[in-house]
């Protein structure tokens, strides 16, 4: 009988997955830079994960563990994805390569990205500082070298199988009918794993910084 992964151990085993298929991740002009910043990396992977149940991290370490079985790279695909808005002629070239996503699908992702753009939207009217540091948010500012925050979020939900879209989207939901923002749950986690006692210090912090 396998022994259980507790939270944290399952949170960093879908990291390292993670981290070795972006590792492998062949861009057009040539391997990026952040492809060798494991140390930044492993912060924004794991503050996201870390707000996510248990059974949904369950859900998806078995998406990716299939994925890598069958030789498919699901970080490949991801940033593949995004293309489809960032880099629209180079998408059609390779559009082919990846598995096809239902009009229901895309409609499930559209849903959930629209609530997550929200929470986004709010967090940097609280935060600005942090939010400042962090990806632009709407698809409508997406360059070839600019990758928003709803491109690079609904490229990743075009990746995840149906039953853990599903668990996700209903997890969302629920998030929103309790008045939670997940954006503000990730970023809290992003200021502590860099060492900060709050989301307002880290927000302080950065304050203090760009008026020096």
């Amino acid at each position: 009988m396998e022994e259980r992964l507790t939270k944290e151990e399952l949170v960093d085993a879908i990291v390292k997955l993670e981290w070795n298929a972006f590792d492998k991740v062949e861009n057009l002009g040539g391997r990026a830079g952040c492809q060798d910043d494991w140390n930044t990396f492993s912060v924004m992977r794991k503050s996201q994960y870390l707000a996510w149940p248990e059974d949904l991290l369950t859900s998806f370490f078995i998406d990716f563990t299939e994925a890598n079985a069958r030789g498919w790279n699901l970080i490949t695909e991801k940033y593949g994805r995004m293309m489809e808005s960032t880099a629209p002629e180079e998408y059609e070239a390779i559009k082919g390569q990846f598995p096809e996503c239902s009009e229901k699908k895309r409609a499930i992702v559209n849903q959930i990205a629209q609530i997550q753009v929200g929470w986004m939207e709010d967090f940097a009217k609280e935060y600005p500082y942090m939010a400042g540091n962090a990806r632009s948010i709407h698809a409508d500012e997406d360059t070839p070298y600019n990758t928003s925050y709803e491109t690079y979020l609904k490229g990743e939900l075009l990746t995840y199988s149906d039953r853990t879209l599903g668990m996700y989207g209903q997890w969302i939901v629920a998030l929103n009918q309790e008045n939670q923002n997940l954006a503000k749950m990730i970023m809290t986690n992003t200021a502590l794993l860099y060492g900060y006692t709050s989301l307002e210090a880290a927000e302080d912090a950065l304050k203090k910084s760009e008026s020096n």
